[in-house]
């Protein structure tokens, strides 16, 4: 089994299903009306497009069409797939017409494949320089330019170097203010580096010039939603959806699009789970998560003997009163230590938490708070260890509702110890079924499966949420996925 990543890949999974169970409610979402201006626009992009598409870059200048059939003998060792040779080929040109930008961006192009082939970072370091190097030359053309620099880019954010990408990318900019395009990347620059403000302000620009542009819309429709600009988002997203651009196809556009029409009551938020689900973005309607492992066993509501981690639960109820004393004792208010729920899930109320371990690893001092409760778990690796998970105390006070939501990562289990529980009003949905907590007895469900939770009791609500890694994930897979 593979781990895929749902980001820019449109790359997903095939799961097993759980039982059938009922669909949602769905309502078809209304065809947008037709702009005429916006289609005419639209259509004479695509016609650019197409034009772009056929048109051969012009990457010979004047002096390099002397040296072409040299040229031509060294990019035919590359496509062959014979990089070293391609690249002592290139060298050799190199050293011997140093102003050719031709030669120079073959050695990058060489430097690039061989790269791929050692999987070496050092040698695609290399390339990345030489692409500048190119695109320096003074004779450059203008596509041998613009290939250079979107190539040094991309590769750029593949080594993690998110400000220098964002570096050469303003420089295209500068360079070819009029391609849309080279502005789109510059967006997703920003938003790699985490600058949403950056990124808001070159998408805002992009479509004051191609109000249709669907990767630009849909993007900033994302940036939006980050914003909790609900209402605001959702034509963005939807449009920018429905235009079908390259970019758009997004596991995480159907599921922010979705997400924001369920908070404003619409149903046909399920249309577009559908639709993200058909093109491979979610294992189902239900089941949304984006970072996943292939053919994991999957099923909203599990039992310790399908987890496999019965002695866990054991040992949670039974010693369910020595971890509820320490958690009131955190949640003491000279000595509270509880800090609020930071991921924009609530409606509203007042949802704390107060966190033991996260991704595998203890969180700072914490276990100094609750050292009972710490030295209960040392022995069970399947919690301490989950790389892609917590272990924490969450109270949630009276007038709480969680919107319905999904977590990251199919490859964890979540376990709900109930420590406090008031007598009627705290309930938890996931999927189709919803259930209660009880004092000292412990729910397992997968929380990649959408669930929704409410606290409408007359005083709060305490749990202690374990997570554990999916008991069908092998040693290895445990050890090497990346943490969440």
């Amino acid at each position: 089994m593979r781990e895929k990543l749902a980001d820019l890949t449109g790359v997903f999974i095939v799961w097993s299903e759980p039982e059938p169970e009922p669909e949602p409610q769905t309502e078809k979402p209304k065809e947008p009306e037709t702009d005429p201006e916006a289609e005419a626009e639209k259509q004479s992009e695509e016609k650019l497009r197409e034009k772009a598409k056929k048109k051969k870059p012009k990457l010979l200048n004047k002096f390099d069409k002397t040296i072409k059939a040299e040229i031509d003998a060294a990019e035919k060792l590359r496509k062959k797939g014979k990089v070293d040779e391609a690249l002592k080929a290139f060298e050799a040109l190199v050293q011997l017409y140093p102003e050719s930008p031709r030669a120079r961006y073959g050695k990058a192009q060489a430097e690039d494949d061989l790269a791929e082939k050692m999987r070496s970072n050092d040698m695609l370091q290399r390339a990345i320089n030489s692409y500048r190097e190119a695109a320096e030359l003074p004779d450059a053309t203008a596509d041998l330019l613009r290939a250079a620099l979107k190539r040094r880019a991309e590769r750029q954010q593949f080594l993690g170097r998110m400000r220098g990408s964002l570096v050469t990318l303003e420089r295209l900019v500068q360079i070819f203010p009029e391609d849309i395009s080279l502005k789109n990347d510059l967006g997703v620059a920003h938003l790699l580096l985490g600058d949403n403000k950056g990124a808001k302000k070159v998408y805002e620009e992009v479509l004051v010039v191609a109000p249709s542009n669907g990767f630009a819309k849909v993007h900033y429709g994302f940036i939006l939603k980050s914003e909790n600009k609900i209402a605001e988002s959702i034509p963005y997203l939807k449009e920018g959806l429905e235009s079908g651009e390259p970019g758009t196809d997004d596991g995480r556009f159907y599921f922010h699009l979705g997400d924001a029409l369920q908070r404003v009551g619409d149903n046909s938020a399920y249309h577009w789970y559908e639709l993200g689900h058909k093109h491979g973005h979610f294992a189902s309607v239900w089941q949304r998560s984006l970072y996943n492992v292939d053919g994991l066993k999957a099923q909203p509501w599990w039992t310790p003997k399908d987890t496999g981690y019965t002695d866990l639960v054991k040992m949670l109820e039974r010693n369910w009163k020595t971890i509820r004393d320490e958690a009131l004792a955190v949640m003491d208010q000279s000595t509270g230590r509880f800090v609020p729920e930071e991921e924009n899930l609530r409606e509203k109320g007042e949802w704390g938490q107060y966190t033991l371990w996260q991704q595998g690893r203890k969180v700072g001092n914490s276990c100094q708070g609750a050292p009972k409760t710490c030295s209960l778990l040392e022995r069970f690796p399947e919690a301490t260890g989950c790389k892609r998970g917590q272990i924490k105390f969450s109270v949630m006070h009276p007038g709480t509702h969680v919107w319905p939501h999904t977590g990251p990562t199919n490859c964890r289990l979540r376990m709900h110890l109930g420590l406090v529980i008031p007598k009627q009003g705290c309930r938890i949905r996931c999927t189709d079924q919803t259930r209660e907590w009880e004092e000292g007895k412990v729910l397992i469900f997968d929380d990649s499966f959408e669930h929704e939770v409410w606290q409408e009791a007359d005083s709060f609500r305490l749990i202690f949420i374990v997570d554990v890694w999916h008991p069908e994930l092998t040693q290895y897979q445990r050890q090497t996925l990346s943490p969440i």
